[in-house]
């Protein structure tokens, strides 16, 4: 129910936010794994797009700050339960293979690309969540983020494909 205030304090604004804090903890602690990724990565590609990957994360959270500002709320973070999962999920991975395989980089690629569809469901659905709130400079933020997951869920793909991660994995 909004309120006289256009919102500010209804219910949906709130869960909003929630998920904006959820996602925020998801970025930093994302952030904080990638490197990991890209250290046990054998391909070279690989390890390429997993330091990318960490820049581009580092500047979605800068956006995402700039989202709260637009929002007039503080950036604060929520623990993100799936994303801590899919993190460890990819821990799981790097201590299950054997160092220097493409087994581990075919891991490594299914756990990335995880992450970016978890991103991918989270940022589309945000986005028109601030569609509906009329926050269109919030949808657009949300949209430069969207699609830059994408970019790296496509990306992911390339290596698994055109540097025949996979096709190297089952090789060894």
């Amino acid at each position: 129910m909004a309120t006289s205030d256009n919102g500010k304090h209804s219910c949906f604004r709130k869960f909003f936010i929630d998920e904006l804090k959820d996602i925020l903890w998801a970025e930093q602690h994302l952030a904080e794994a990638l490197p990991k990724l890209a250290d046990a990565s054998t391909s070279r590609q690989l390890k390429a797009a997993f330091e990318k990957h960490t820049r581009e994360t580092e500047q979605q959270i800068e956006t995402l700050e700039k989202v709260f500002e637009l929002l007039e709320e503080r950036p604060q973070a929520k623990k993100c339960e799936a994303m801590a999962g899919l993190i460890r999920e990819a821990n799981d991975i790097i201590s299950q293979t054997d160092t220097d395989t493409y087994t581990r980089d075919a891991g490594l690629i299914l756990a990335g690309q995880k992450v970016e569809h978890y991103e991918i469901a989270t940022y589309g659905t945000l986005r028109i969540f601030a569609l509906h709130m009329d926050e269109e400079k919030v949808a657009k933020l949300l949209t430069e983020i969207l699609d830059n997951e994408k970019a790296t869920d496509v990306a992911l793909t390339k290596v698994a494909e055109n540097h025949r991660v996979n096709a190297m994995a089952v090789a060894e």
